[in-house]
């Protein structure tokens, strides 16, 4: 166990968590809203800082970050644990362990471990992923100090629930960060996910506030969150509240956990959300978890010209010069382009 960081101590023994949203109050021998944090003795320890359940090699488009490095590769870490409960989680499994099981497993690796790994890898980054970085964040901390020493990106993949004080002690150590918007809807982020809609709009603007790359996803789900004028006030927000630079990653929903009973979603469907998002004049709208889509493909916002042609994962075609459009000269926005 690691003492945890950006707690306080209250009275009686009792603690706050400042890490996230949810701001738990925690009594003497409980555990917060997440199950990996644990008051001890009146402390704040985490239960995951030397628990690792997953390490993977991936592209970098899928966390999905299609502006950041594109074309690399990331090594991707996770331990159990999630401050959501997602009816529809995808990666349940590990996520809602402490809280479905009420167990915590993983191997013991340390951040100095986990960067050389990245880097013996050949990966340009190290993304925080799986399952919510934010409630492993001592552990994630760290291995960004180390990442940084030998030159590597770091990048979240996040629900976007941490608090701003979280993001302000990890000021210039997040390069970039795929926020999941479920839904622009709090009725919908209260019944769903137990959580609040205006936590993860602010850690968004906060985020772009303080130089973070931020592109979004949201997973589109049958009669859920898939209301048109819903998602067209979604992608109005990203626009105006954001930038319509930010890409917007449209991703199919596929039956997990507590959603079994519903469909995937429509191939239509996904595709004219994606036009949506483009109607409301957003640069990049992209479709995801349908491979070989052709709203995989990045365009120039300039002349429209095709800049990279992807299939799946992979990248067919790369026409980014410098960071350049060859045929009108747009800056194509993001890290590495």
């Amino acid at each position: 166990m690691k003492e945890a960081a950006l707690y306080e101590k209250l009275g009686s023994g009792s603690v706050k968590c400042h890490l996230c949203r949810h701001g738990c109050n925690i009594d003497l021998g409980k555990k917060g809203v997440c199950g990996v944090r644990v008051n001890q003795e009146g402390a704040l320890y985490s239960l995951v800082y030397d628990k690792i359940i997953s390490t993977n090699v991936d592209p970098i488009e899928k966390k999905p970050l299609f502006h950041c490095a594109p074309g690399t590769k990331s090594f991707s870490i996770a331990t159990v644990g999630c401050n959501f409960h997602c009816s529809f989680c995808q990666n349940y499994s590990i996520s809602q362990m402490p809280r479905d099981n009420g167990r915590i497993e993983g191997e013991n690796y340390s951040p100095k471990d986990l960067a050389k790994l990245a880097a013996s890898a050949n990966c340009r980054s190290i993304a925080y992923t799986y399952t919510e970085p934010t409630i492993y964040y001592e552990l994630a901390r760290d291995t960004m100090v180390e990442a940084r020493k030998l030159g590597l990106l770091n990048v979240f993949v996040t629900n976007g629930y941490m608090s701003r004080e979280m993001l302000e002690n990890s000021k210039g150590l997040i390069d970039a960060a795929n926020v999941d918007l479920k839904a622009f809807n709090d009725q919908f982020y209260k019944h769903y996910c137990h959580a609040r809609l205006e936590g993860v709009i602010d850690s968004l603007r906060f985020m772009k506030q303080i130089g973070i790359w931020v592109e979004v996803t949201t997973l589109l789900i049958p009669t859920l969150n898939d209301n048109p004028t819903e998602v067209r006030e979604l992608a109005r927000f990203i626009k105006t509240d954001l930038g319509k630079e930010t890409p917007w990653h449209v991703s199919r929903f596929y039956p997990r956990y507590k959603e079994k009973e519903l469909p995937p979603t429509d191939v239509d469907a996904l595709r004219k959300v994606r036009q949506i998002g483009l109607d409301e004049g957003l640069f990049y709208v992209y479709t995801g978890n349908v491979p070989w889509d052709p709203g995989e493909k990045t365009y120039c916002p300039g002349c429209s010209l095709l800049l990279i042609d992807r299939a799946g994962y992979s990248i067919e075609k790369y026409s980014i010069k410098n960071g350049l459009c060859p045929k009108c000269g747009y800056q194509v926005d993001g890290i590495d382009m």
